[in-house]
C-alpha cells in the first residue's frame, strides 16, 4: 500500500539522513520515479524533506523532525512474531517493522548502533557460497499465507518430484521452513500432506473454511511427519566410514543419521538415510577419498563408475 511506502520512506531518511532517489527505490522496491512522486506527495503533505543538489546530494528531512507513524501493520507484526520472515514472503514487512521498532526509541539510544554489529545468517559463507533459498512468486506466497491464517481451504497447483504439475484442494495447517527451504503441511482428504513451497506454481484461497484441528502444536507436527519421512521404506541405507572432520558436511546432506561409531582407524562409521540412490551418490561424491562407503554393493558400483569417467576424461 502507498501509505505503508510513504511512511517507509520517511524513517528511511530519519534513521539513515540524505539518501539519492535510486538507493530509496531500492530498499523501497519501487522504481525512481515512484520514488519522486513520493517525495512529491509528502512535501504536500507538510514533512519537511528537501533535495540536495550535487555530486553528494540526495534527500533529507529538516534536524530534528519526528513522525508519530510508527503503528505496525498486520504483516510487520506477523513478521516480527515469526522471526523467520523471508521465507513466508514476509521480508520487506519486516525490514519496515524495524525500521518502525528504531524511530520509536528515544533520541540517542544505543540499540540501533548496537544491533549492526550482530549479523544472522548473511547470504554467502565465507568462502561467497551462495545460500539455496526457495524462490516463490510473491502473489502464490500471499494467497498461501491468507489461507492458512484465514482458516480457508486452498487450491494448489503442484508439481510434485517427477510428475506433471495437477490442481489439488487442501486444508492448510501451517507454513514451516528449515536451512531455508519453505513448507505447507495440510490435510488432503483428511490424510497428511507436505508440500515444497518452491514447487507451488500458482494458489488460490477459497471461501470455504478448512477442515483442520483448532489448536495445533506445528513443531510437534513438524517433527513427526520428519520422523514419517525418514522412515519410509523406499530410502536408500547407507553404511559409510568418513573422516571426522567431514561427518557435518555429510550429516547435512543426508535425510538422517540413524548410528555411528570410531572405529580403529579413526574414522566414524555411518549408518546413514538418504532419498534413492542418486541422491547417495552425489552427496558421497562431494568428500571424495575422505569417505568410504561400505554398503550398499550398487552404491559403491555407482562411485566407481563415476571415478572411472573422471580418470578417463583427465587422464592425459
Amino acid at each position: 500500500m502507498r501509505a505503508d511506502r510513504l511512511v517507509s520512506l520517511v524513517l528511511l531518511l530519519r534513521s539513515r539522513g540524505r539518501m539519492t532517489a535510486p538507493a530509496l527505490a531500492r530498499e523501497l522496491e519501487v522504481s525512481t520515479r515512484t520514488v519522486l512522486r513520493d517525495i512529491e506527495a509528502l512535501s504536500i503533505a507538510g514533512v519537511p524533506v528537501y533535495a540536495e543538489r550535487g555530486r553528494h546530494g540526495g534527500f533529507e528531512l529538516l534536524p530534528g523532525f519526528r513522525t508519530e507513524l510508527t503503528g505496525l501493520n498486520h504483516d510487520e507484526a506477523l513478521a516480527l512474531l515469526t522471526s523467520g520472515a523471508g521465507a513466508f514472503g514476509l521480508g520487506q514487512a519486516l525490514a519496515s517493522a524495524l525500521r518502525k521498532v528504531a524511530d520509536a526509541l528515544p533520541e540517542g539510544h544505543t540499540a540501533s548502533d548496537q544491533a549492526r554489529r550482530l549479523l544472522h545468517e548473511p547470504e554467502t559463507d565465507l568462502l561467497e557460497r551462495r545460500r539455496a533459498r526457495d524462490e516463490i512468486p510473491a502473489a502464490v506466497m500471499a494467497e498461501l499465507r491468507r489461507a492458512v491464517l484465514a482458516g480457508h481451504r486452498l487450491r494448489l497447483h503442484y508439481a510434485a518430484a517427477n510428475a506433471e504439475p495437477r490442481w489439488r484442494t487442501v486444508d492448510p495447517i501451517g507454513l514451516v521452513t528449515a536451512r531455508d527451504q519453505g513448507y505447507l503441511l495440510a490435510l488432503r482428504e483428511g490424510q497428511d500432506r507436505t508440500y515444497k513451497l518452491s514447487r507451488v506454481l500458482a494458489a488460490e484461497a477459497l471461501d470455504e473454511p478448512a477442515q483442520r484441528p483448532e489448536g495445533i502444536d506445528l513443531e510437534q507436527i513438524w517433527r513427526e511427519r520428519g520422523s514419517r519421512f525418514r522412515t519410509r521404506g523406499d530410502r536408500l541405507a547407507v553404511l559409510a566410514r568418513v573422516r571426522p572432520a567431514r561427518r557435518a558436511e555429510l550429516a547435512n546432506t543426508a535425510i538422517a543419521v540413524r548410528a555411528e561409531h570410531l572405529d580403529a582407524d579413526g574414522f566414524l562409521v555411518l549408518d546413514l538415510t538418504f532419498q534413492d540412490l542418486r541422491h547417495a551418490e552425489w552427496a558421497l561424491w562431494q568428500l571424495a577419498a575422505d569417505a568410504d562407503v561400505v554398503a550398499p554393493r550398487s552404491l559403491r558400483a555407482a562411485l566407481a563408475s563415476r571415478a572411472a569417467a573422471m580418470a578417463a576424461r583427465y587422464g592425459d
